[in-house]
């Protein structure tokens, strides 16, 4: 007995010394292995010498899910449902149970002792006993270890406590190893996000500089192709008015079927009602799979498999989108999404920026325009500081003028060359609520068919020969005002159709640009061509002859206006003695009878011109016309013969009458005739006063009429002697 005592202490010691060294193997084997597919193999080789077991199992506690997830499996065990991978819920198996309970756990035989789902398929796999151990770090369990065996009763208690220890050795691997991966996680996190930080440095400077669409569409499509993968790469910028987007640029090496630089796509043709902003960026991961977009059913028409799309926003305001496409499939990940949409957000401030330089340079080029014009138009010499003359035909004709002015309607003014339509149309802008904005000009007849377009919308740098710079069209220089087209019967047939677009939708594009420009333009035009028999004749569109004809105003010719004809000569006689320094106090009633029977046929530009040339001539303080003068001016020659001009004295003067002089001179002896300019005003202003019924002040008073203050008109009257007469 003592013999066999012995005999068995020595195999337990033998036996506890080898369970030791395998221990020390255990330790060793963890100490050197730090990724997860090395551990169990090293442990499971020294663990054989001291337990026998058909297959082992490392499970790691997931904290998501609640449950063990097997990361390894070693043996000769093959099992369709216990693989790596897979995780099972604490409270439905026996590793779970090992687990909460932080003790080791011993099925001698599981036919007898199933007390889990789990255990019943191992059963079925011809598993017979198993031994199951908690991982154990710091007194918290973070995993299991399982030895399963086709042998029942293969495993004792003693067995479960030494497969602890082993454990508890695997727990401070696995708690290194876990350490190790998130040091080497957090390694690669701060890389990538150095190498993040770094593009994202290199785009913002590269950007910063880029002013102009040119140089940032080409900025944006070099940084694209070194920052993302893809195949084929879309910008887009978005137009809120039409809901749509506008392809500025494709960026890749193959040309696309279904999708154009400067094609317009609806947005609803793109996403469909697919959401769009930062927190949902666009993600297709395989087309073969899943086509979630219309679009996609394009691209993937055209070989590509995956998609990313992220939006340009830039103040909460949608600006654009970029769009990458692959022919790989997953090839865009949410962190991919993340990093292409904080590029984005890069491009949509060079945007923001490129626009505020574009805005600040175009109301620069604008202000300098409006300098130039209103400097142009302070060198001109206005024909009239207000319409001259009370006559029933003009008085009819500013009737209409109060009528339409207060509304934006177009006008259209017909009248024969120098009736003053350009007058009218300043009148009807002047008591508009578009007053303090510009009125501009554009003679449509005085500027060449090849440059009309660009006179009248403008053109982009390099648009043609000579376009040197960008230029600022009339109707932008005149938006949020009036746009005056005197002429409009000279435009070209290929300008009308321009023309008629913006009249109808209040938009145009530049000459050799593609950027639409929206505008706020009130048009006034003007011609002395009957139209229709123009539209007749197929040299002006009938769409834009009924656009422009809402309102037509018709500016009566001078000879028509006969009553005015007197104020109008003393009012150019006034005018221009005062620009000569001449001493003009009057006008030979002579003179006045034969300006009054003329017919005008240049209407009151002749009589200004006229009025002129007399008062440059006049030697004295009376203004007289002599035949010989009026002989030179062609239409007056032409309708109204020296030999038939009847001077005041009621002597007929003789073509044939010398000239000289003292001949002129000698008129002023009949200044007992003449009125003065003095008596002129005189008349002026009571034809006024009995016209407004004698009233002073107000809208409807001489005042406003005359333009004068109502104590300036009232000290004038005084000054003349004139008093309402007592009824």
């Amino acid at each position: 007995m003592e013999v066999l005592r012995e005999t068995i202490e020595l195999n337990l010691e033998s036996a506890l010394a080898k369970r030791y060294r395998t221990l020390l193997e255990i330790t060793n084997a963890v100490i050197g292995n730090l990724k997860r597919e090395d551990l169990l193999p090293a442990i499971c080789a020294a663990l054989k010498r001291a337990v026998a077991f058909d297959a082992a199992a490392l499970s790691v506690y997931d904290r998501k899910l609640d449950g063990l997830r097997f990361f390894a499996l070693e043996g000769d065990f093959r099992s369709n449902y216990f693989v790596a991978g897979l995780v099972m819920k604490l409270s439905d198996s026996v590793s779970g149970e090992a687990f909460l309970s932080q003790r080791p756990v011993v099925r001698r035989d599981l036919m007898t002792e199933q007390h889990y789902p789990s255990e019943r398929h191992l059963a079925r796999e011809g598993v017979r006993s198993t031994c199951i151990a908690p991982l154990l770090a710091r007194g918290k369990s973070i995993g299991t270890i399982n030895l399963t065996s086709f042998q029942k009763n293969q495993y004792s208690q003693a067995d479960g406590e030494f497969l602890q220890e082993v454990a508890n050795q695997i727990a401070l691997a696995i708690a290194n190893m876990q350490a190790f991966e998130d040091i080497n996680a957090l390694s690669r996190r701060e890389t990538e996000l150095a190498e993040r930080r770094r593009i994202l440095l290199e785009i913002n400077n590269a950007m910063v500089t880029s002013l102009t669409r040119e140089e940032l569409l080409k900025t944006v499509s070099q940084v694209l192709r070194q920052v993302a993968p893809a195949d084929q790469i879309g910008i887009m910028t978005y137009n809120p008015d039409k809901d749509a987007f506008r392809i500025l640029a494709i960026v890749g090496p193959h040309a696309m079927q279904n999708f154009a630089a400067e094609q317009w796509l609806a947005r609803e043709a793109i996403f469909g009602r697919l959401p769009f902003d930062r927190e949902h960026p666009l993600l297709e991961p395989d087309f073969a799979i899943e086509r979630r977009a219309p679009q996609s059913e394009a691209l993937f028409a055209e070989g590509f498999r995956s998609f990313c799309g992220v939006p340009i926003i830039n103040r909460e305001q949608l600006l654009g989108g970029i769009g990458f496409v692959s022919r790989t499939p997953n090839q865009y990940s949410q962190t991919d999404a993340e990093f292409l949409q904080e590029i984005a957000d890069q491009v949509a401030l060079a945007i923001a920026n490129m626009r505020a330089y574009e805005e600040i340079a175009s109301l620069k080029a604008r202000l300098q325009a409006e300098n130039i014009y209103l400097q142009e138009e302070i060198r001109q010499e206005h024909n009239f500081d207000e319409v001259i003359g009370n006559s029933p035909a003009i008085l009819e004709t500013l009737q209409q003028v109060e009528r339409v002015a207060p509304t934006d309607s177009t006008v259209l003014i017909l009248g024969e060359t120098g009736t003053g339509k350009e007058l009218i149309a300043r009148a009807i802008h002047n008591s508009s609520a578009r007053k303090n904005r510009p009125l501009v000009k554009v003679n449509c007849g005085a500027i060449s068919a090849g440059l009309v377009e660009s006179e009248l919308f403008g053109h982009a740098k390099g648009a043609f020969t000579g376009a040197v710079d960008k230029r600022t069209g009339r109707f932008e220089l005149a938006s949020g005002g009036t746009l005056f087209l005197d002429e409009v019967g000279e435009l070209p047939l290929e300008t009308q159709v321009k023309l008629l677009r913006v009249l109808q939708e209040g938009e145009f594009e530049p000459v050799g640009s593609s950027k639409t420009i929206r505008v706020d333009v009130r048009i006034i035009a003007a011609t002395n061509r009957h139209l229709e028999e123009e539209v007749s004749a197929g040299r002006f569109r009938a769409d834009l002859y009924y656009r422009l004809n809402v309102f037509p105003i018709r500016v009566p010719a001078l000879r028509e206006r006969r009553l005015d004809i007197a104020q109008l000569a003393s009012f150019f006689a006034t005018k221009f003695a005062r620009k000569f320094g001449k001493p003009i106090e009057s006008i030979a009633q002579e003179t006045m009878d034969m300006l009054m029977n003329y017919s005008w046929p240049g209407n009151i530009r002749e009589l200004q011109n006229i009025i002129e040339r007399a008062v440059v001539i006049a030697p004295g303080n009376t203004l007289v016309i002599d035949k010989n003068s009026l002989a030179t001016t062609p239409n007056f020659a032409a309708t109204y013969k020296p030999a038939d001009l009847q001077p005041a004295n009621g002597h007929r003067v003789s073509s044939d009458a010398p000239h000289s002089s003292a001949g002129v001179t000698d008129s002023a002896s009949h200044s007992g005739n003449l009125p003065s300019l003095e008596e002129l005003e005189r008349r002026h202003i009571l034809t006024v006063l009995e016209q407004k019924l004698w009233i002073i002040e107000g809208e409807r008073g001489a005042a406003k009429t005359l333009n004068l203050h109502p104590n300036t008109l009232r000290s004038r009257m005084k000054k003349l002697g004139i008093k309402r007469p007592h009824l």
